[in-house]
């Protein structure tokens, strides 16, 4: 058993104020996170619920020049849809605050001024990039230049994209300024660090040894970094948006964003306290042994969230340090990566214009389809899937029988249960154990578990009331139908609780059909939710069919964002070198006429042409486009060909030839064909 804690401090990573916020934030962190604090609350625990927006750094900046607005106007713009967002999709924020408010920069400044006066940092002296063009030193991910490794002209200063190495801006060849073009120098500039290497062993201990618990993700990424022996961190950058940094001699200079954004969650749990007072002092949330400590972020926050905020809550003196950091892996769409930069996501804003009303749609199947372990994938077939199958035809088909047959026979009034048979107690004795199995999944972090535990009740109410069909027995057993409506009904009052922190709108809509004015956490699993005579309102559809035209559309908006992408990207390949006329005169190229085309056995990517080259015989050339062409789409096309390249074998059969094919901007290949009926055995030249 672990520790019991009086409250619990319960943060979801700040998403920054670049840009909206996608599914993968919401599958990552802001899902899970409401799941477990919708959970507490039930509970009846003392939990705080802090989110935010992080508005400091370099990406803002850049947005802002590039629009010609402030940089304000840009974060306002951003954390104000972000917020909306949250709200929307029932993200249940005790705060939802930002960075750029008058209490964080006044307690970030406070924060780092404590450690500096107690001798937590090192300065250092060093050379970094600079553009003199611009005057501005620039961050890591603003240079590019040539990768070391594969030779991709645009690698980023930490990372090329084209072969996944991670970087140093000094390692790149001919470094750059990404944003303006401009060539770079080093220069000289000092900085404040937090010296993470005297924090190794502790860190070790308290991570390696005391919280073998967490995510085997956490904890195995937390040891790689161990393992391989921390170094100090930077705390301070050479900009001119962010926190000044409070120190005289470091004018220009602000608090680096890593470090000011997780302070965010302290400043933000005070603007909320004071502004409500009987919350208790926001000292007590962040300070008090007794309270509980609980981060969810994405995997591309864990060093930052259990190594270096750790330390700094550490150097600091006072603070408490997490108990856990939940931390899912990247969700994928579609079997892509995610990109916000190339607007490949399903954006929340967006996803609602869609799918108006369908928040808990994608809340049940981000849940069920959660990295919470490694990176998974989301598919709108799968999502369709899921809606129709699992919520309209499980769960929604059981609450809807249930209903209206409670409106049919006993005009809206529950019945009175009478006596139980065999089949009935076993159906009571397997949802009653449900409370207990989701409490112990919930309290592990094991989200994905939980919401299929909670819809295996419904599974057990559907299963109930088709076999015991009641519709069948009502005029040879009316005594019996009433004892099978009772219990369905005390089935569908467990489903409201047990989908509250899943489904929150469902939920909601459920307890309105039932009348339902209170409940809690403790009532789950109760046989005795729906009293006798307790008066019903008329029923509701709880879920409906996502139609094939809703999916295909969505499908296709994706399809459409690669192909941008794509073009947007092609880069013709550079011209061969130069050749003699003589040379090109060797080839001979013709024109043939498709007389057959067919897929060539055991192989996926030739097809076996049969030409009518003008000779008066047919000629055999086998090319590797099968992955681009049906065979019949290709009959009777005049097609350009290399008619003097020497025969070669190719899997059995004699290729006399080269079909000649252009490589389009996508990798696809289309075959090269004549405007005119030009006749077969026509030279090109």
């Amino acid at each position: 058993m672990g520790k019991t804690f009086k409250r619990t401090t319960v943060t979801s990573a700040l998403p920054y104020a670049n840009g909206p916020v996608h599914i993968g934030h919401l599958a990552g962190v802001y899902v899970p996170a409401d799941i477990y604090v919708r959970y507490l609350r039930l509970k009846g625990r003392d939990v705080l619920f802090i989110g935010g927006s992080d508005e400091h750094g370099v990406p803002v900046t850049i947005r802002a020049r590039k629009e010609g607005i402030t940089v304000q106007e840009v974060v306002d713009r951003y954390h104000n849809l972000i917020k909306q967002s949250f709200q929307d999709f029932g993200i249940s924020f005790d705060i939802y605050s930002r960075t750029t408010s008058a209490t964080h920069h006044k307690l970030a400044s406070d924060f780092f001024r404590k450690l500096y006066d107690d001798g937590k940092f090192i300065e250092q002296v060093t050379e970094q990039f600079y553009d003199e063009q611009t005057g501005r030193f620039l961050t890591d991910r603003n240079i590019r230049g040539e990768c070391p490794r594969c030779h991709a002209p645009e690698a980023y200063g930490d990372q090329c994209e084209k072969c996944g190495a991670t970087l140093s801006p000094e390692e790149l060849i001919n470094p750059y300024n990404a944003e303006t073009g401009n060539p770079l120098v080093k220069k000289a500039t000092k900085h404040w660090y937090l010296p993470l290497d005297k924090d190794q062993q502790w860190l070790e201990n308290w991570i390696l040894k005391d919280h073998k618990e967490w995510r085997s993700n956490v904890y195995g990424q937390c040891k790689s970094w161990l393992d391989g022996g921390l170094r100090p961190r930077a705390v301070t950058r050479d900009l001119d948006w962010g926190i000044p940094v409070p120190v005289q001699g470091a004018e220009g200079k602000v608090l680096y964003v890593w470090f000011d954004a997780p302070i965010g969650y302290i400043s933000n749990t005070k603007e909320l306290c004071d502004a409500h007072p009987e919350l208790g002092s926001w000292e007590t949330w962040w300070k008090d042994p007794e309270t509980r400590l609980v981060h969810f972020i994405g995997k591309d926050n864990i060093v930052f969230h259990c190594i270096v905020f750790p330390a700094m809550l550490k150097a600091h003196g006072e603070y408490i340090l997490p108990d856990n950091v939940p931390s899912n892996e990247f969700l994928n769409l579609e079997g892509n990566k995610i990109s916000t930069s190339k607007n490949y996501a399903v954006w929340l804003n967006e996803y609602l214009q869609d799918m108006p009303g369908r928040q808990d749609e994608l809340r049940y199947v981000l849940t069920a389809n959660a990295p919470e372990t490694k990176d998974n994938d989301f598919t709108w077939a799968d999502y369709q899937a899921r809606c129709n199958n699992e919520l309209v035809a499980v769960y929604g088909n059981f609450v809807n029988r249930a209903l209206q047959l409670t409106q049919k026979y006993y005009e809206g009034r529950v019945p009175a249960c009478g006596e139980l048979n065999d089949y009935d107690r076993a159906t009571l004795d397997e949802f009653r154990g449900v409370k207990e199995r989701l409490e112990d999944l919930l309290e592990n972090f094991r989200f994905r578990d939980a919401q299929k535990e909670a819809m295996n009740l419904a599974r057990i109410g559907n299963k109930y009331i088709a076999d015991c069909e009641p519709w069948k027995i009502i005029k040879t057993a009316p005594q019996r139908v009433k004892t099978i409506i009772n219990i369905s009904l005390q089935l569908t009052a467990n489903l409201a609780i047990a989908f509250e922190p899943f489904l929150p709108f469902s939920s909601q809509r459920l307890r309105t059909m039932l009348a339902m004015d209170s409940f809690s956490w403790e009532d789950l699993g109760s046989t005795s939710l729906m009293h006798e005579g307790h008066q019903l309102p008329q029923p509701q559809l709880l879920f409906t069919k996502v139609e094939d035209e809703a999916i295909q559309a969505q499908v296709q908006k994706l399809q459409d964002t690669l192909q941008a992408n794509a073009l947007a990207e092609y880069k013709a390949e550079p011209v061969k070198p130069n050749i003699p006329f003589e040379d090109f005169e060797k080839l001979d190229i013709r024109v043939g006429i498709v007389k057959t085309c067919e897929k060539i056995k055991k192989s996926k990517k030739l097809l076996k042409f049969t030409l009518d080259d003008g000779s008066g015989q047919d000629r055999t050339i086998l090319s590797g486009i099968a992955q681009w062409y049906e065979p019949h789409q290709l009959i009777g096309k005049r097609v350009l060909f290399v008619a003097n390249l020497a025969p070669r074998q190719i899997m059995g059969e004699t290729s006399c030839g080269m079909i000649l094919s252009a490589v389009n901007y996508n990798g696809d290949l289309s075959v090269t064909t004549t405007l005119d009926d030009v006749r077969g055995g026509s030279q090109v030249g």
